[in-house]
């Protein structure tokens, strides 16, 4: 009986073959990975050959798959300039705007990402100097939770905007930047449904489905923003296949939570926050911040480009 629910969850983790209520419940995999060894002590105390042996599967397959997200990993031989990056959910706008301006002054970001963008965050934001730090912007401010934005130091190309189709429509600002000696790369404000309920999870995978994939034999591309996703969701992890790291996990970071108590609900911390990037980018560093105001903590990201063409 101790030993079964593991069993069933590693199952589930290990198949991609969550669905409905499962969904919600793979995003809290850390904490059953951390709790997996229990099992097998109490086999082992009672002298349960058989249940130990299942325990001690179980046990390796979950931390085996969490674990690493705790150490950094090997990073590209990339030798361009430096592309600091911060991405944050306002929280339709409840955000404190004056946190945001004050980490990207401080750590001199080049270009930030927002989520749950309305017009009074938009005019909050520039009232506290941010159209003198990141000039350039592709914005879709709304009212409410589906408007996104995205900020730059360097001038955006090709900017637009994306409309996600499932949950409640959340769009996505994107658009190309080109620091100077660097190459160009793309960069979307990501915000795929969220899964709250059963009927949501249909959307939610969808809406993870049409992200823009990675290009290996083409440009550079960086997804980042609140994915309502944490990397234990097969949906994720394959968009990660097509060419993406993600950030944090690179850095070592990755069981940082990103989400849950913030604004008060009694949620364990999870990482659905994500700064996924073109392998050939290296990860330097991912820190995680609290923005008073949101559910959300902002992730900043310090990368290296590959020279510029």
């Amino acid at each position: 009986m101790a030993v079964a629910p593991g069993l069933a969850w590693a199952a589930v983790r290990l198949t991609g073959l969550e669905q409905g209520p499962l969904v919600q419940a793979v995003a809290f995999t850390p904490y059953v990975a951390a709790w997996s060894p229990v099992p097998l002590l109490l086999a082992l105390a009672l002298r349960r050959r058989w249940p130990a042996a299942v325990a001690a599967l179980v046990a390796v397959a979950l931390i085996g798959t969490v674990a690493p997200r705790a150490l950094p990993g090997g990073q590209p031989a990339a030798q361009g300039p430096e592309l600091r990056l911060l991405t944050a959910n306002l929280l339709a706008g409840a955000a404190d705007a004056r946190t945001v301006v004050d980490l990207v002054r401080a750590h001199r970001v080049d270009v930030l990402t927002v989520q749950e963008f309305t017009p009074d965050a938009a005019t909050e934001l520039d009232r506290l100097g941010l159209a003198d730090l990141l000039p350039h912007r592709q914005l879709n401010p709304q009212v409410g939770t589906t408007g996104s934005g995205l900020y730059a130091r360097f001038p955006i190309a090709g900017g637009g905007i994306r409309q996600n189709r499932g949950g409640w429509g959340f769009s996505q600002a994107y658009g190309t930047v080109t620091p100077p000696g660097g190459p160009p790369v793309r960069i979307e404000s990501a915000h795929p449904a969220a899964p709250y309920a059963i009927d949501q999870v249909g959307p939610w995978r969808a809406d993870l489905e049409t992200q823009p994939a990675a290009t290996p034999a083409a440009g550079l591309s960086i997804l980042a923003g609140d994915f309502n996703a944490t990397l234990d969701h097969a949906p994720l992890r394959a968009l990660l296949a097509t060419g993406y790291a993600d950030a944090a996990d690179a850095a070592g970071a990755g069981l940082t939570g990103t989400w849950g108590p913030y604004d008060g609900d009694l949620i364990p911390p999870v990482t659905i926050d994500h700064v996924l990037v073109d392998r050939r980018i290296a990860v330097r560093s991912v820190a995680v911040h609290p923005v008073p105001g949101s559910d959300h903590r902002a992730v900043l990201a310090g990368l290296r480009l590959p020279t510029g063409g």
